[in-house]
């Protein structure tokens, strides 16, 4: 299949998870982008497998959660190992509770990312032209000119934004003149996604074995007895480039003190990791998503999921400047927003992934002694529980900093910038139970008003939104009762009070007043998101 057109709103080179979930979320807000991709197809290879809360919230949202609970695991514990002895076990089961819907680790290959989005993109009309490849781009205020190759044919492609989900080695990037800052890390390393028979491994948790020489991690698969291992090579392998895995077994059997009994090897590689960061995310009218941005080591399952919050942070304001309902300068927050969160995620993996790697008599020592204690210790106060999920899972994530945040409000635990907690609601007039992530389920911002209205009051500002804002603003109304007492706690408000939330599409509060103000929204709407 060849691109017939000439030019496009939104051209996407890249269609691995980055790329496909900032075409999907385009396409909720009716723009039709051109994703191109050098594959021949999406992956086969399982790579990432973890897809953490925040990403789910963000397929509920999408209407495709079921699919992936149920093609998925819950990785029930993580377990550190050494000499064939549990050291120390961390229960993950529901670690996150009354913090999200999805209060938990979920093991969901890429490939299975991958595929799901396609389908939603086939859905919606929108082909992957696979064998494509960027060759050029060239850039003025007004446009980009893309120079694009699939087998012999060259085709000339206008865009108005091109966005570059290209990974580690981005021609979008390199064609921006992007410097990637960073380095590569000493040691290599192999993956193996095999089917084990080894009745001592459990399967619903991942398995850390600690060695002066080295370590392994088996991260159990949804499938029956399928596990990812990662570890490190011995340096008597490292300069060996046809390496196969039954070359591996034997330094694995002894890093662990187990017999790793392989039944059917799916995949086997080995590669080097890399922590390095684009020195800028936007280059003029091309921006800079997941790996094409950054890149860094694979702990706690960060990289893929940091890549889909990127497509779905940029998504809705690329769609609202392409839609003429936003004014442009609201692109400069992608940047403003992502960096320091992509900065602090290198800073974070590097220091773990360093300590891990570490063979200093003193690392080796506290690994062995010290650090089952301090797990333990550290495992069993919930406010450091609840923060390592907060930060594993991203749900915790805020743009409190953003020029595209507005808080006037005098509370402490949330405000503008956070992500909206996730708060169940119970609807008096239906008699149901729902939530407010919920309530924010459709393209667009989200007003939502949390006390005592009166009926004047109500109307007066239905009627501001349709005549200003349809159907761009939802909204949603919720007075105090006994049931929701629960959500008048979390945002401080007082008895009489009532508060005006508005929730960006990407369900972070851009506003919060302690009051409800039409004059303030309509600043908001108009001076600081900059709605056309």
């Amino acid at each position: 299949m060849t691109i017939s057109e000439t030019h496009t709103k939104v051209l996407i080179v890249g269609a691995g998870p980055s790329g496909l979930m900032m075409a999907a979320q385009l396409l909720r807000y009716g723009v039709q982008p051109i994703i191109i991709d050098i594959k021949r197809g999406p992956t086969d290879e399982s790579k990432a497998l973890a897809v953490q809360a925040r990403s789910l919230e963000i397929y509920r949202q999408m209407g495709v959660i079921d699919r992936i609970l149920k093609d998925g695991k819950q990785a029930q514990a993580v377990s550190f190992n050494r000499s064939g002895k549990q050291l120390a076990k961390l229960q993950f089961s529901n670690v996150g509770e009354g913090q999200t819907l999805f209060p938990f680790i979920h093991l969901y290959q890429q490939s299975k990312n991958e595929r799901l989005l396609l389908e939603f993109l086939t859905l919606n009309c929108c082909p992957v032209y696979w064998e494509t490849t960027l060759t050029s781009l060239k850039q003025t205020a007004e446009m980009v000119e893309a120079q694009l190759q699939s087998g012999e044919n060259m085709h000339t492609l206008q865009c108005d934004y091109v966005v570059g989900a290209d990974g580690a080695h981005s021609m979008v990037r390199k064609q921006s003149g992007i410097a990637f800052s960073g380095d590569t890390y000493q040691h290599e390393f192999y993956l193996a996604d095999v089917e084990l028979n080894n009745e001592t491994l459990n399967g619903n948790e991942v398995q850390l074995y600690l060695e002066k020489r080295g370590f392994s991690a088996f991260f159990p698969m949804p499938e029956i007895n399928r596990y990812r291992i990662i570890g490190n090579l011995p340096d008597i392998l490292s300069k060996d480039e046809n390496l196969q895995v039954e070359d591996v077994l034997p330094y694995l059997n002894n890093i662990t003190g187990l017999p790793v009994n392989i039944a059917h090897n799916y995949w086997f590689t080995t590669y080097r990791l890399h922590h390095r960061m684009a020195d800028k995310f936007r280059q003029q009218r091309c921006f800079l998503v997941g790996d094409a941005a950054h890149i860094h080591s694979p702990v706690g399952g960060q990289g893929m999921n940091t890549g889909l919050q990127d497509a779905y942070n940029l998504a809705w304001k690329l769609a609202g400047v392409v839609n003429n309902q936003l004014r442009a300068s609201i692109l400069d927050s992608y940047s403003a927003e992502r960096m320091p969160i992509a900065k602090d995620l290198l800073g974070t993996t590097d220091r773990v992934f360093s300590f891990l790697m570490s063979g200093s008599v003193f690392s080796n020592l506290f690994k062995r002694w010290l650090l089952p204690l301090a797990l333990k210790w550290v495992w069993s106060k919930n406010s450091i529980r609840e923060e390592f999920f907060k930060r594993v899972s991203q749900i915790g994530i805020s743009y409190r900093d953003s020029s595209i945040n507005l808080n006037v409000s005098q509370a402490t635990q949330v405000k503008a910038g956070d992500r909206l907690p996730y708060l169940k609601v119970f609807d008096e007039k239906k008699q149901l139970e729902t939530d407010l992530h919920e309530w924010c389920s459709k393209p667009g911002f989200t007003l939502i008003v949390l006390g005592k209205l009166s009926e004047l009051d109500l109307f007066t500002l239905a009627k501001w939104i349709t005549q200003n804002y349809q159907p761009a603003l939802n909204f949603f109304y919720l007075p105090p009762s006994a049931k929701n007492q629960h959500i008048f706690d979390v945002f401080e408000i007082k008895p009489n009070q009532a508060k005006s939330l508005i929730i960006r599409p990407d369900m972070h509060i851009g506003l919060m007043n302690d009051k409800v103000d039409m004059v303030l929204m309509d600043n908001y709407l108009r001076n600081i998101v900059g709605v056309i």
